[in-house]
């Protein structure tokens, strides 16, 4: 099988797993654009190599749909079906691969998910959603099994930071990696850097927030933040939450 790999816990359990089950079988594909961080890159990579799972870095053109930049709530579908329709191809080229699989947990099915669908119609498997596993259940799985991404702060591509009608190009991509990997540097872990054009809303955790509070820790934020060109600088109050921009989806 070919697994759609990421780096994240689901991607990376779900391709230990395979390799575990079918040693010689299993072959990793991941996305490479400007979409994603490179440092997400690097770590998925460092993963694959530490417990022997095949692995190659699969480029993808997403970026050249008119329909995934302009950036509508169906965003995720064209990203999705660009990354399915390579993996198609390749599961073609490859003699003795027959099934592509992708790591959407039981979880998944509670968000505005376009890119179920193209899973759908390019006829990809979901594991670990066919075994009704959800997101608790498989960072325990994958803290049994000594892996250390079990605890890896959920991720997503850079363009899911992007407010929807705000056009997706390589330069807004850079910003807001270059401002999360800041985030980062300050030693804060789970963040969001959401772009809204000329004004950026950072996201903490909540359990981190109190030091983000802080006065003199603003300073260095806003001092980060507008070097970027961001004009205003925010930080949400409820903290860090995932698909926080599928928020407005009902009044759209």
């Amino acid at each position: 099988m070919l697994v759609a790999y990421s780096g994240g816990v689901d991607s990376a359990y779900l391709a230990y797993a395979a390799r575990q089950a079918a040693p010689g079988g299993v072959l990793a594909l991941i996305a490479d654009s400007p979409s994603l961080p490179r440092t997400a890159l690097a770590a998925a990579l460092a993963f694959a190599r530490a417990h022997d799972i095949p692995c190659e870095t699969l480029a993808t053109q997403e970026l050249d749909n008119p329909d995934y930049r302009r950036n509508d709530p169906n965003r995720c579908y064209f990203c999705k079906d660009e990354l399915f329709g390579r993996m198609a191809e390749e599961l073609r080229r490859r003699p003795g691969y027959r099934t592509l699989v992708y790591g959407v947990n039981a979880d998944d099915t509670l968000d505005f998910r376009p890119g179920h669908r193209a899973a759908g119609e390019h006829g990809v498997r979901a594991p670990l959603l066919e075994a009704g596993l959800g997101k608790a259940e498989i960072r325990a799985r994958a803290q049994a099994a000594g892996l250390e991404v079990w605890d890896r702060p959920a991720a997503a591509c850079l363009a899911s930071r992007v407010a929807y009608g705000t056009e997706v190009t390589p330069e807004v991509l850079a910003r807001i990696e270059q401002g999360e990997e800041a985030l980062y540097g300050l030693g804060f872990r789970q963040v969001r850097v959401r772009y809204h054009q000329e004004i950026v809303r950072l996201e903490i955790a909540r359990a981190e927030l109190p030091r983000a509070l802080d006065l003199a820790m603003a300073d260095r934020l806003a001092a980060i933040f507008k070097k970027l060109g961001f004009r205003y600088v925010t930080l949400d109050l409820e903290g860090y939450r995932s698909g926080s921009l599928n928020e407005i989806l009902p009044l759209l």
